[in-house]
């Protein structure tokens, strides 16, 4: 018999991590925290001070944040140049606003038609684009409908005759208490995975303790301003379900075209897209149970 050591018997089994390192691990140091909460902080601010102002000052904030995206959502179906369908879906969303803006409210149910039109001829030109190129004509298409509808929405509810600022403001703080909820909850707990073939890091933890967040804040909002809390907080509640859908799409795009991030524009963010996927789900969700379900968050708030 050979005298050589069983090296299999013999090789010293690496240490298993205990509880302490994997915490460790989880929440080790890096500049995202510092980036990140500036960005998100400065970003904030600017979106409440377009919304106090209102009128063409948050026309021209929706515009520029989402024309960014815009680009982004374009780039990530484009083979080469994508210009034009970015300038398409720009020219839609800049118009379908400022019809909205000037034309729309002085003149009744028909003049909304006149952002129907806009957007479907958006849809339209580039779905002959994309389809004139061979690159994806409906996700193309789709552009109009996926960014500009949200600007547009947020806009209506900023013109709402019942206390306008605060109902944009609720969207907001919903979504970003999702958001952060949702970021710190999946973190501290973690658990099963939400939906782990679209976006592995997401938890059921992260989506109970971010709508749970939202509802929070949405009550908190109604506490303060001597409002039906239980309203607000459902209202928070849709806008948390919504967000999470909205989060979850752009996470099944970027892995369907091969994608981590939509971009690099804002330091800890990533993309303006991937800043604003929530929002873009929220924001229509907020109009349709504002304008067409008659729900109001703040019935009986009177400045």
């Amino acid at each position: 018999m050979s005298s050589m050591p069983d090296v299999a018997r013999t090789r010293r089994a690496p240490p298993d991590r205990g509880q302490g390192d994997a915490w460790r691990e989880r929440f080790k140091f890096n500049m995202d925290w510092i980036t990140r909460p500036l960005f998100g902080f400065l970003l904030a601010g600017i979106a409440v001070g377009a919304t106090i102002l209102g009128g063409l000052a948050f026309v021209v904030f929706l515009s520029l944040g989402c024309a960014a995206a815009i680009r982004e959502w374009h780039r990530l179906f484009a083979k080469r140049d994508f210009l034009l369908p970015t300038a398409i879906t720009v020219l839609t969303m800049v118009a379908a606003l400022w019809w909205q803006l000037y034309f729309a409210p002085a003149g009744g149910p028909a003049a909304h038609l006149g952002v129907v039109a806009i957007l479907l001829i958006g849809c339209l030109c580039n779905l002959l684009v994309g389809a004139w190129r061979r690159e994806a004509p409906l996700a193309h298409a789709a552009g109009p409908l996926y960014i500009a509808l949200p600007a547009l929405s947020l806009l209506i509810l900023r013109q709402s005759p019942e206390h306008p600022v605060w109902l944009v403001l609720m969207v907001f703080l919903a979504v970003w208490a999702t958001d952060t909820g949702a970021l710190f909850s999946g973190n501290l707990i973690g658990g099963p995975k939400l939906a782990p073939t679209l976006s592995p890091n997401k938890t059921w933890a992260g989506f109970f303790g971010g709508t749970a967040c939202a509802a929070v804040i949405t009550g908190a909002v109604a506490a303060a301003l001597k409002t039906d809390i239980p309203v607000a907080a459902m209202f928070g509640v849709a806008l948390a379900l919504a967000g999470h859908a909205g989060d979850l799409f752009e996470s099944m795009i970027k892995r369907r075209v091969g994608r981590k991030d939509s971009g690099g524009l804002i330091p800890g963010h990533g993309g303006v897209l991937d800043r604003i996927d929530s929002i873009l789900f929220a924001a229509p969700a907020a109009a349709v149970l504002v304008l067409v379900f008659a729900l109001d968050p703040l019935a009986g708030y009177r400045p």
